[in-house]
Order: C-alpha cells, then structure tokens, then sequence
C-alpha cells in the first residue's frame, strides 16, 4: 500500500498515480487506486480516478465522496451540507481493497482535511508509507522539506520524492532543485515525470511509465520504502 500526496496543487498527483498503477500493471501486479473525497467535479463527470484508468488502464477504482466546489473536502463538504468523511470509515474501505498495490490520492498538500481527517492520519491509521509528489522550480526546497517534517512529525514512513512534472528544458532553478531536494529533506528523488505526460494516450503513457521511476517504482514488492529520514538540519535562511 502507498499513500499519494503533493506539497500543493497543480503538482503531478494525479498523473503520478497513474504512472505508479501503470508500471506496477506492467510489472503483472494487481492495482487498485482510491480517491477518498474529489472535489470540483458534479456528479457523473469525469474526476481524478477517471484520468487515472483512461492512462494507466487501472480499472478497480474507489471514490467515497464527492462534491461540487472546489475546495478542500471538508469545507466543501459543510458547504453542500454532505457528511464529512471519517477516518474509520476510510481506512475500512482502503482496507477492504484487494490488490498487489493500494495506491491512494490525497487532496491537495499533506495536511489539507479530506474529512475530519489528513492523510498522514490516514497513513499513521493503515501503516502506510507517504509519497511526495513535488514541483520542479522555485519554491519547491521549502514545500517539500515543510512535507517530509510533517510526515516525521507524524511518524508516517516517507517513500520518498517524485517531481510531478519535469520541463523539456529545465531552467537553472529546477536543475538545482533536482540535486538539492534529497539534500534538504533527507529523502531521494525516486521518480520523475515529464511535464505534459498526462495529455499522453495509454499506449504512450503505459510504455514509457515504467522507466520514470528508479531503481524501482515505489511500493514494488522487492523493493521496502526507505525509511522515515533522521531531522533535517538547521540551515542558515
């Protein structure tokens, strides 16, 4: 089982998970993908978990709540008046997923409210380790080092850092960023993710997926997640 979060929006989540249940599909595991609460999307339109199956080709998919703006799930939950999702309720119903590889997508940034609950609560809950997915350019160092505290802080194993979405030609910052990331959080990058890989057809994404990832994509049974990282050092700001 992993647990899929960003150090924002817009960060590649989505397109992340996808690209995790298609290399594992190709590896011949099993997948299924959960989206707790989806937010921005009306009944019977298209949401994460749709873009998920139409480039991995995962199909055992899970949605247990869903609501029209968008916001984080438990303000957009009060503003529908729909119950807010709890945290027994969805650790069962990941629980009950029978699969190689659980993969489940967060909302937004780790400590966003899915409920009357966060992801590092739902991770601590299944005993499950933390993906981050994080951008590439300016900013990045502070999000995703403030992420991988928080999962310290937790107790919740991270997995490790996948930058969501590489540019065709990076500029000096993401260069940087991509050497400096395990420097400051204390965690390796495990994945990268060209930009604009979620506008690809399944056939492309599907063949290509596999090699975004190394040595192993995350969660792969040979492969244990490394363990959580000692405190990150003091640096000068």
């Amino acid at each position: 089982m992993l647990l899929v979060t960003g150090t924002s929006t817009e960060v590649g989540k989505t397109v992340t998970t996808a690209a995790l249940a298609a290399a594992a599909l190709a590896a011949g595991r099993t997948v299924a993908v959960c989206k707790p609460a989806q937010t921005g999307v009306a009944p019977g339109e298209p949401g994460d978990l749709a873009e998920i199956t139409r480039l991995s080709g995962a199909t055992r998919t899970l949605e247990l709540a869903r609501y029209p703006d968008p916001l984080a799930p438990d303000t957009a939950a009060r503003r529908c008046g729909a119950p807010l999702l709890t945290l027994g309720e969805t650790a069962a119903a990941v629980e009950e997923l029978d699969a190689d590889l659980v993969l489940v997508e967060g909302a937004g940034g780790l400590l966003v409210r899915l409920g009357d609950f966060t992801l590092a609560d739902l991770a601590l809950r299944l005993a499950a380790p933390v993906l981050v997915v994080a951008a590439a350019g300016l900013g990045t160092l502070n999000h995703s080092e403030l992420t991988v505290r928080a999962l310290l802080a937790a107790g919740v194993p991270c997995a490790g850092l996948v930058i969501g979405s590489w540019p065709d030609t990076p500029d000096l910052a993401a260069e940087c960023n991509r050497d400096d990331l395990p420097r400051v959080t204390g965690v390796p990058v495990v994945g990268t993710v060209p930009a604009g890989a979620g506008a690809w057809d399944r056939t492309r994404f599907t063949a290509e997926a596999p090699a975004w990832f190394a040595p192993a994509p995350p969660g792969r049974a040979e492969a244990e997640p490394p363990t959580t990282p000692a405190p990150a050092r003091s640096t000068p700001s």
